[in-house]
C-alpha cells in the first residue's frame, strides 16, 4: 500500500510526514502528475489561501491527476484546503472555482461572532475545540464524541445536503469541521498538530486504505 502526500508548493508538509511515521507509515511525496500514478492513496493538506492552492495545482498538472485519482476511487485524506478544494466555489478574494468533487461552497466565518459567554471570537479560529459526531465513518473509528482537535482558518465548508457531514464544531456558530463520501475523508481541523486523538485519526486512514 503506497499512500502519496500531494505536494503542491503551500502547506505543512513535513508535519503531516512525520505524523504518519509517528503511526508507523511513510508516505511517499508526489509534486506532479506522474509521481502520482504509482500511489494506492492520497493526503492532500494545506495552509494558506484558497486561489493560491488552486492555481499552484493547476500549474503543476495536479488538479486534473487530483480528480482522476478520486473518480478512481483511491482513498483520500483532505485537511484544511485539502478538504475545501473539494468543493465547487470558494467565496476567498473574490469567487474562485475548485474541483467540484463535491457540491457545496467555502464562506467565511460571519464577522461578530461571540461565545455562548457573550465573548467576541476572533477569525481565524485557531486552537482546539471539540468535534461534535453527526455520523459514522472509519477515520472517526476510535474517536470519541467531544474530542479535541487543533483548528486554524478564517473560512469553512458549506456542503449540500447533510449526508456528507461526519462531524461538526462550535465557534459562535455550528459549522461543519469534517465530510465522507465514498473513498472520501476530509477535515477543516489538522490532525497532524492534534496529538494522541489526531494520530488516530491518521492511523484510521491507513487501515481504511488498506481495505480498500
Amino acid at each position: 500500500m503506497k499512500i502519496a502526500v500531494i505536494d503542491y508548493g503551500m502547506g505543512n508538509l513535513q508535519s503531516v510526514l512525520n505524523a504518519f511515521q509517528a503511526v508507523g507509515k511513510d508516505l511517499l511525496v508526489a509534486r506532479t502528475p506522474k509521481e502520482m500514478v504509482g500511489a494506492d492513496a492520497f493526503v492532500l493538506p494545506g495552509v494558506g489561501a484558497f486561489g493560491d492552492c488552486m492555481r499552484n495545482l493547476h500549474s503543476a498538472g495536479l488538479d486534473e491527476a487530483v480528480l482522476s485519482a478520486l473518480s478512481a476511487g483511491k482513498p483520500y485524506l483532505g485537511i484544511c484546503l485539502g478538504l475545501q478544494i473539494l468543493f465547487e466555489e470558494s467565496e476567498e478574494f473574490g469567487r474562485t472555482p475548485g474541483l467540484a468533487h463535491l457540491e457545496g461552497k467555502v464562506v467565511p466565518f460571519e464577522k461578530g461572532l461571540r461565545d455562548d459567554k457573550g465573548a467576541r471570537l476572533k477569525v481565524p479560529h485557531m486552537g482546539w475545540n471539540e468535534i461534535r459526531k453527526e455520523s459514522v465513518t472509519p477515520a472517526l473509528e476510535g474517536v470519541p464524541d467531544g474530542a479535541h482537535f487543533y483548528f486554524v482558518h478564517s473560512y469553512r465548508v458549506v456542503p449540500e445536503g447533510a449526508n456528507l457531514v461526519t462531524t461538526t464544531t462550535d465557534y459562535g456558530l455550528e459549522f461543519v469541521s469534517s465530510i465522507a463520501k465514498e473513498n472520501v475523508f476530509g477535515c477543516q481541523f489538522h490532525p497532524e498538530r492534534s496529538g494522541p486523538m489526531g494520530l488516530r485519526v491518521l492511523e484510521n486512514f491507513v487501515k481504511w486504505a488498506t481495505k480498500n
